[in-house]
């Protein structure tokens, strides 16, 4: 089944590259192919999940191919991937519809480019082996840099596309020499062989740093968290909705897969470390949003302070806190992408810019769109009844377990987070309409269909978090008892 999962997008790339782009059918033809493909991909994840036994510590739809003497490919799926999976499989078919209409020019090679990213990002989430997970989170990146450069908007898409490419590249160096560490200690890089040495706290220290710096940068945490705004307001929405939706969740779950299953002991002992950074990151990126002027750019800053709350209740050593963690990752992968496909999409292709001053009084001929934009802006605050509640809530309960000063500097996340939200809302939706901008049509049944799709598990969750959170206890115990 998992084989399936990362055939089926190849396949469907296989298929477009042997079709001719020149005719406007064709065009059309090849948009449902890939949408179809996704959607597949889909249904076979969700049907991963009915068949999962969640009361098994163990992994399961194993796939297995040995015969290579650098490293095994191994793949499996636990509670804790499969729901990044499915989160993946998610947003790959909105992300494809969020550009349905806009991108003409080269329309082959981006409807591949982002199958892709939908196989290698469902390989990093199943991946069994150190050494095969390092290659598939680091693939991910000269797609992103190939969407950026020739499907981007922006002045300055070069140098956003070559700081994505240089921060999380470098970044990543540490971890690859962190590898090949334990490949030379253990004599291996399986997950299962590593996670049975028992290595000394001064040797998981140095490991657990390389491990460390390139998850920081691709959460992103500060103050290596430069590229994520830039590369955000340059990159087309069906980018942004991925990279903030499911790549950066990458280094989330690695943080949960790697440094807290295989070096507890230095976990432990950095926690703090890791604590104080996240809090840092918090205000930083709060303050930081609430001056900014370009919406896409506001968003994503946003997301930084949302990612380094799921940091606290990573580290937070608690099953509320982490499992708080992995639904607020879970729910920023729904409103952070809704958000983006508001600003950077219906809004940018109705007006052309992305600048707050330009916009005002949308309201008056977006009723529909308002009214959405609003629930999806109240849950990116964290308001009752929908997943970022409850998942920052449990983080943050998780880690005042721990440290409540910590969680209360933690918290002010919470109260920024308004501030910026509601003045984003207030100042582009009321208000009399601004004298830039032409009539505007509401959002088309494609947008709304996006918005809803996305809506729907946001607030569903948020209202039954036990369809999660009933599979993650095993899992996250597991992950206690490592520490401990």
């Amino acid at each position: 089944m998992i084989t399936s999962l990362l055939l089926v997008p190849i396949i469907g790339s296989f298929i477009l590259i042997a079709m001719d782009e020149n005719s406007r059918s064709n065009r059309t033809k090849m948009k449902q192919i890939a949408i179809t493909t996704s959607l597949i991909n889909l249904i076979i994840s969700i049907f991963m999940w009915i068949n999962f036994d969640s009361s098994s510590t163990q992994y399961q739809f194993v796939y297995e191919f040995n015969k290579l003497s650098f490293f095994d490919f191994n793949l499996g799926v636990d509670s804790i991937s499969l729901y990044f999976v499915l989160l993946t499989t998610f947003l790959t078919p909105i992300a494809l519809l969020s550009n349905y209409t806009n991108i003409t020019k080269n329309l082959k090679y981006f409807l591949i480019a982002i199958l892709l990213l939908e196989t290698l990002q469902i390989a990093t989430f199943v991946a069994l082996d150190l050494l095969l997970f390092y290659i598939f989170f680091e693939s991910v990146l000269p797609i992103l840099f190939i969407l950026i450069i020739v499907f981007g908007s922006g002045k300055n898409k070069t140098r956003s596309a070559m700081l994505l490419f240089l921060y999380t590249l470098l970044g990543s160096l540490p971890m690859l020499l962190s590898i090949l560490s334990i490949q030379s200690i253990v004599g291996s890089t399986d997950f299962l062989l590593v996670s049975l040495l028992d290595i000394n706290l001064d040797t998981q220290k140095l490991l657990w740093l390389g491990f460390f710096i390139a998850f920081c940068v691709k959460t992103p945490l500060w103050p290596l968290s430069r590229w994520l705004p830039l590369a955000h307001s340059d990159s087309p929405l069906a980018g942004s909705i991925l990279l903030a939706g499911t790549i950066l969740k990458l280094a989330s779950y690695g943080m949960l897969r790697i440094l807290l299953t295989f070096l507890p002991d230095a976990t432990n002992y950095f926690s703090p470390m890791v604590q104080t950074i996240a809090v840092i990151s918090i205000i930083y990126a709060s303050l930081a949003t609430i001056v900014q002027q370009d919406t896409k750019t506001l968003i994503a800053y946003s997301s930084i302070g949302h990612m380094s709350v799921v940091v606290l209740g990573i580290f937070s050593n608690t099953i509320i806190g982490i499992e708080g963690a992995i639904l607020l990752a879970i729910a920023h992968g729904f409103v952070s992408p809704a958000l983006f496909t508001c600003v950077g999409g219906i809004i940018y292709d109705r007006t052309g810019t992305r600048l707050i001053k330009y916009i005002r009084g949308l309201v008056f001929y977006m009723p529909v769109f308002t009214i959405l934009f609003f629930v999806f802006t109240v849950a990116n605050t964290g308001i009752p009844l929908t997943l970022n509640f409850l998942g920052e809530q449990l983080a943050l309960i998780g880690i005042w377990q721990v440290n409540p000063w910590i969680a209360v500097l933690g918290g002010t996340g919470i109260v920024l987070s308004a501030c910026y939200s509601i003045y984003l809302y207030n100042r582009i939706s009321y208000g009399s309409y601004s004298p830039h901008l032409k009539p505007m049509k509401d959002i088309s049944r494609r947008e709304f269909a996006i918005l809803i799709s996305l809506l729907i598990p946001t607030v569903l969750l948020g209202i039954f978090p036990n369809i999660i959170l009933d599979t993650l206890h095993v899992a996250v115990t597991q992950l206690l008892y490592n520490i401990i």
